[in-house]
């Protein structure tokens, strides 16, 4: 797997600055006796150095609907070699530096990873009432954000280093729904992983229409997502026979995986944090995941 082994034992590489930094050994994945300033520390410096791994990304334009779109396609250092690829949905803060990072990370795995734009126009949100905003008009015209989802799948598809019949996709907060629903419109997706997305106000799925495997991370402390939405997600789920699994993160509130999450809720005053131990297990499940479905 080109790059995972230099990438899930980066902290043993920079373990001798981190001592000096917080004064106690990282012996590396999954920081065994760590502190929690220690693991946090660590992860965030595997997101940021990510990129070391890949070659770097590049900015790539599709018109939808007569709105322009702007991702960042991220591939692997090594050329020459057909990968699956992973759509990446951002937050509901828009297509910014964070959704950038996690395509770079997916590259790092090995695979070709496209950061979707769901917004257009170059919108980014600042202010929790723009993201709510912007987020609100992508769910309430389903359609087109399966329009605009769709081109970003067929440009990835259309790679020439990607195998086409081997697509997945992964989304946060908003982007999680978004993967979530696309799946269940039945989109040739072979993996999908909901990091803290919303489950209400999701299509109906039917029985032999979500064509790949489902994974979808909670927060088992996130104010935002009710127990009755849960349980109705599952029903909904087993009753369709969808392969699936649903895991909750005990004390893990809305965004864990985001660094600044705790610094954002701060600011705003929302319920909002991250979690170094949920975000490193859940990527390590996706990552179990798209082994299995990707390669």
């Amino acid at each position: 797997m080109a790059g995972a082994g230099e990438l899930e034992y980066l902290p043993m590489k920079i373990s001798g600055w981190l001592n000096r930094l917080i004064g106690q050994p990282c012996r590396g994945l999954p920081f065994a006796g760590a502190s929690a300033p220690a693991r946090i520390a660590v992860s965030g410096l595997i997101m940021l150095c990510a990129c070391g791994v890949a070659s770097g990304g590049e900015e790539v334009s599709y018109v939808v609907d007569g709105t322009t779109f702007t991702g960042y396609i991220a591939r692997p250092a090594q050329s020459g070699v057909r990968r699956g690829g992973v759509l990446v949905v951002h937050e509901w803060w828009g297509h910014n530096a964070y959704v950038r990072k996690r395509a770079d990370m997916l590259a790092g795995l090995g695979y070709i990873a496209l950061a979707v734009d769901m917004y257009g126009d170059g919108k980014v949100a600042e202010h929790p009432e723009d993201a709510g905003r912007f987020a609100t008009e992508v769910r309430q015209n389903m359609d087109a954000g399966e329009r605009r989802f769709r081109a970003a799948l067929e440009l990835l598809r259309a790679q020439p280093d990607v195998k086409p019949e081997r697509i997945g996709a992964i989304g946060y907060c908003f982007g999680g729904t978004v993967v979530l629903e696309m799946a269940r419109r039945g989109l040739p997706l072979s993996g999908v992983a909901s990091f803290h997305g919303s489950l209400a106000g999701l299509s109906p799925v039917q029985s032999g229409t979500v064509k790949g495997r489902v994974l979808v991370f909670n927060g088992a402390s996130d104010p935002f997502i009710k127990p009755e939405e849960i349980a109705a997600f599952k029903k909904e789920m087993d009753a369709a026979q969808v392969r699936y699994r649903f895991i909750n993160y005990a004390g893990a509130v809305h965004s864990f995986t985001n660094p600044d999450a705790t610094e954002l809720g701060k600011q705003f005053n929302l319920p909002l944090a991250y979690s170094a131990a949920a975000d490193i297990k859940s990527w390590e499940s996706m990552k179990a995941m798209f082994e299995t479905v990707l390669r």
